[in-house]
């Protein structure tokens, strides 16, 4: 592994860090949703089913990642090598495409039942702040990162590519995830680039049609362009969670998340 991705390998823990903690202490001092009362726990709760997540990706497919992408290169196999753009104008190109890869498996999350049972996990979170970013399933880190060893060689895009692009997308889902009150000014400025937390809080609205928009990672683009943007004008009145979920106390624990998926519930 060359030293370009040995830096930026260590350099994503080093920012996910700074940017959870800054944001945690903001939601502490100017909270969007004041009602919050578990959040030591719950935050633990998600925290711990992110360090399982992490040890499971390194475990089972760094290497794989690191394997593909490396044979794509060798053979200038995928669609950035087909390109042969230069250098400066490939790496934009390769993060804006992953971006409306991420943007596509987001929505078919939501739309393909077994995919749904696991990233309702991520939803089921009532109490959203800025460690709901990192509580997915396991069962939804292994699917997306099986898809990725196919998705990566077809757009053309390298480790160093990829690794650049989890730096960007980790402070910016930590953002838009967060409890901080952010002003509509500020929030509109934003969004025409990035996804901001105006936009998020309504995709985890309660409200199955809200639930089902802003799709978007980083780029605010793609919600824009495939008409699933959508806003509320007084984000404090929005209800988070999923419907089904009223009594939702046995699924706060780390146990509670994991078993959630294989529950029997009504469909979506």
């Amino acid at each position: 592994m060359n030293i370009e991705v040995w830096s930026l390998e260590f350099g994503k823990p080093a920012v996910a860090a700074a940017a959870l903690m800054t944001l945690w202490i903001l939601e502490w001092f100017v909270p969007m949703f004041v009602d919050r009362r578990r959040r030591l726990t719950h935050d633990l709760a998600n925290l711990a089913l992110a360090g399982i997540n992490t040890v499971v990706t390194v475990v089972l497919f760094a290497a794989a990642m690191l394997m593909v992408t490396e044979w794509a290169a060798r053979e200038s196999f995928g669609l950035l090598h087909w390109l042969d753009l230069p250098i400066v104008l490939a790496w934009v190109v390769g993060l804006v495409l992953f971006d409306a890869w991420m943007y596509g498996w987001h929505v078919l999350n939501h739309r393909v039942p077994l995919l749904w049972r696991f990233h309702a996990v991520h939803h089921a979170d009532r109490e959203m702040n800025v460690s709901s970013a990192v509580r997915f399933h396991t069962g939804e880190i292994v699917l997306s990162s099986l898809a990725r060893l196919a998705v990566l060689p077809l757009l053309g895009l390298t480790m160093p590519q990829l690794l650049l692009y989890e730096l960007v997308l980790l402070p910016v889902i930590l953002f838009h995830h967060s409890n901080v009150r952010i002003s509509r000014r500020l929030d509109s400025c934003l969004r025409w680039l990035i996804v901001t937390p105006w936009m998020h809080w309504v995709h985890h609205s309660r409200w199955q049609p809200e639930t089902d928009s802003n799709f978007a990672s980083v780029l605010s683009i793609w919600d824009r362009l495939f008409r699933t943007f959508r806003l509320r004008d007084d984000p404090q009145q929005l209800e988070l969670g999923l419907e089904d979920d009223r009594d939702e106390r046995q699924w706060r624990t780390l146990g509670g998340m994991l078993l959630r998926p294989f529950r029997q519930r009504r469909r979506r």
